[in-house]
This record gives C-alpha cells, structure tokens and sequence, in this order.
C-alpha cells in the first residue's frame, strides 16, 4: 500500500470525529452503520470523516453485500510516531529537570522520600 502525504495524514487526524472513528476500528473491521451509532451526526457527516481517512489512508473500505466495511490501517499513523519520536529526547530533558526540581528526597511518582542509601548500608 502506498503512504500518505504526512499532511494528508496530520490535517485527518486533526477533527477529533475522526480520532474518534480511529480509536472505533482499532477494536476491529466495522460497518458504516455500526460507527454512526457511537456520533450525534448524520451518516453523510460519518461517511465524509471516512473519506478524509481513506483519502489519507488511515482506513481502507470493503464491500460485503451492501455493506461497506472499514478497517484501521496503521502504516500511515507510523508517520505520526515518527514525527512524535523527534520530540521525545524534549520530554525527556524537561521530566529530568522535573526529577531535579523535586529534589532527591522525593519519588516523582508518588511524592514520597526516596530511600536514603546511606542508611540502607
């Protein structure tokens, strides 16, 4: 399958109707008509959100009788992860001078006192 435009890809997954319609065919394969139900939208509105996602081949669709089922396609999220993985090494720095900012006698965790290795030994 070819790959998205990494725009096509993020101006999809900006309308959270359509994370929304993600987060759905995460769990699985699933008809038009079943996905409706979880919106206070028409399905026109659903079926357009779907082809701004197929367009940006987040989702495929398939036919079954009348039905038009559609399936989650990661390939093109992995463009996302990749984008989110340049600003990972930012998060780390800032939680490091969280951790020293909270002084060693607190866990970040839970904001009890760390144990005192001196009197461990």
């Amino acid at each position: 399958m070819q790959t998205a435009n990494q725009s096509e890809v993020f101006q999809a997954i900006a309308d959270p109707t359509r994370r929304a319609l993600l987060d759905l065919l995460r769990e699985g394969e699933r008809p038009v008509k079943s996905l409706v139900e979880h919106f206070a939208i028409s399905q026109p509105a659903i079926s357009q959100h779907l082809r701004v996602l197929r367009q940006a081949r987040l989702v495929s669709e398939r036919r079954a009788g009348r039905q038009r089922l559609y399936r989650l396609e990661g390939e093109a999220l992995a463009q996302v992860a990749d984008w989110l993985a340049h600003y990972e090494e930012f998060w780390k720095a800032r939680l490091a001078a969280l951790g020293r900012h909270l002084g060693p006698g607190e866990d970040e965790a839970g904001g009890e006192p760390a144990p005192n290795k001196e009197e461990e030994a």
